[in-house]
């Protein structure tokens, strides 16, 4: 059974910085693409960031400079560093990891909240 546990969500002060983790587990995780989504109330969901099998990153324009995705294969892990929150970071954001064959997973998401 596949499964991606978010960690690390909570309510912070603008400016402020959140470590979110993905533990993953039931896949080769070495092998998936893994990346942050995030979706705000009312909005559709977007992609932050994404982090390839050969440690290739790509993020959205809106969090360039402030996030840092990262894995750890042996852990099974991958981890979004934020920093220089914004309330219009807040959001549910979710973990996701997909294959070449067409496997794709999500977690059950983990919510951030940026609020003075």
């Amino acid at each position: 059974q596949v499964q991606l546990v978010e960690s690390g969500g909570g309510l912070v002060q603008p400016g402020g910085s959140l470590r979110l983790s993905c533990a993953a587990s039931g896949i080769m995780f070495s092998s998936y693409t893994t990346g942050w989504h995030r979706q705000a109330p009312g909005k559709q969901r977007e992609l932050v960031a994404v982090i390839n099998n050969s440690g290739i990153t790509n993020y959205a324009d809106s969090v360039k400079g402030r996030f840092t995705i990262s894995r750890d294969n042996a852990k099974n892990t991958v981890y979004l560093q934020m920093i220089g929150l914004k309330p219009e970071d807040t959001a549910v954001y979710y973990c996701n990891a997909n294959d070449h064959y067409g496997h794709n997973y999500w977690g059950q998401g983990t919510q951030v909240t940026v609020s003075s």
